[in-house]
């Protein structure tokens, strides 16, 4: 039960992260900097936000507090990416120290009683805590990419209007395959 936990909490990581990259392609320089407003977030203030909340999380994750004291994370909602490359650096980084330490839970720490801001978390719950968190975020980089692209946007799952062609086509494969696929809904 653990590795089938660990197995599928980490292809989630990866879909989430694809989707990401997936949005920034389709996006020109100039959109990942957009703001609806002052007090909303740009795509590049939430990846400045991912990458340090999870480079915070994931750097010893298994001994340190998850919230590590050189962590700025008011700084993280400030306008300090300012090129594509800086954006996709924070953002891989941020992904490889995730899935660095994600990669080393295994059957034998996976009781490891772990800390985020002095609060006691199980593994679970330190895993289901940031797969919220990245979905969140996600989420709205998707989002805002959408209201940028507008009618030029290509959906990331079934296209609107699409659905039908899309379950037929899968279920006229017959059985159940076993695969598992992040079919948004």
């Amino acid at each position: 039960m653990i590795l089938e936990y660990l197995t599928s909490t980490r292809q989630q990581f990866v879909f989430y992260k694809e989707m990401g990259d997936k949005t920034f392609n389709q996006l020109e320089d100039e959109d990942l900097f957009w703001q609806y407003n002052d007090q909303s977030n740009s795509i590049a203030i939430l990846v400045s936000h991912l990458s340090g909340n999870m480079i915070s999380r994931w750097t010893d994750f298994l001994t340190t507090d998850g919230e590590k004291e050189w962590r700025k994370r008011d700084e993280e909602f400030e306008p300090v990416i300012k090129t594509r490359d800086e954006l996709l650096t924070a953002w891989e980084k941020g992904w490889a120290c995730l899935f660095d330490g994600f990669d080393t839970i295994d059957e034998s720490n996976f009781d490891t009683k772990i800390y985020i801001r002095n609060e006691e978390h199980s593994i679970i719950k330190a895993v289901n805590r940031q797969l919220a968190h990245c979905a969140y975020h996600v989420g709205q980089i998707v989002y805002i990419a959408k209201m940028i692209k507008s009618d030029d946007w290509k959906s990331l799952s079934i296209p609107k209007g699409e659905s039908s062609e899309f379950n037929e086509k899968k279920f006229s494969k017959g059985g159940h395959s076993g695969s598992l696929t992040n079919d948004l809904s």
